[in-house]
């Protein structure tokens, strides 16, 4: 089997994933989506655990690249923190989609262990780079930087789940419009 195909089927079960979660993961589905047979699949992925890990692993990979991206092109770390919402908000405009990581953690206590460990590890690699911003715009000290990183990730993950039961964007982008003028991110 390709790389290609692994990568196919990878980016099946992040969508799958997003709008179902682990529990929605389905070998067969996502191998008729791929095109290629169900058996196909345990060629790369031995069972949907290590599938679901391996998805979780690319996916706060991808989210990392994205916000150290975000981090380099803006001079103010201030300007960062404006736009990391935004990666939030894609995956809404994707299809009604959550974030993997907030639809997995949803369902922690229902994953196999190394699958929590990858859904962990999401989280701290947001809140480690909203800490990071904070600390380097001088909006919080760094004693109150982790808090504050992980009441902004709660609230911006809230604001998507709030807009994806409603099927409207607008619902979070009113919501994070709030939590600038509330002072949570700055204007």
């Amino acid at each position: 089997m390709s790389a290609n195909a692994k990568e196919a089927i990878l980016a099946a079960g992040k969508l799958s994933a997003q709008a179902h979660g682990y529990g929605g993961l389905n070998m067969r589905d996502l191998a008729a989506e791929v095109g290629i047979k169900a058996a196909s699949i345990y060629y790369h992925f031995p069972n949907k655990a290590d599938l679901a890990a391996a998805i979780a692993v690319r996916y706060w990979q991808d989210t990392k690249a994205w916000l150290d991206e975000v981090a380099s092109r803006n001079s103010d770390p201030k300007e960062s923190l404006r736009e990391y919402p935004e990666t939030f908000r894609m995956s809404l405009e994707n299809g009604n989609r959550l974030c993997l990581g907030s639809f997995l953690g949803a369902e922690y206590d229902d994953l196999p262990e190394h699958v929590r460990k990858e859904v962990q590890t999401f989280a701290d690699v947001n809140v480690a780079w909203l800490n990071d911003r904070l600390i380097e715009a001088e909006l919080v000290t760094a004693k109150e930087a982790e808090e504050r990183a992980r009441a902004i990730f709660a609230a911006i993950v809230g604001a998507q789940l709030l807009a994806r039961s409603r099927s409207d964007i607008s619902i979070f982008d009113s919501t994070i419009k709030s939590y600038r003028g509330a002072g949570l991110l700055p204007k």
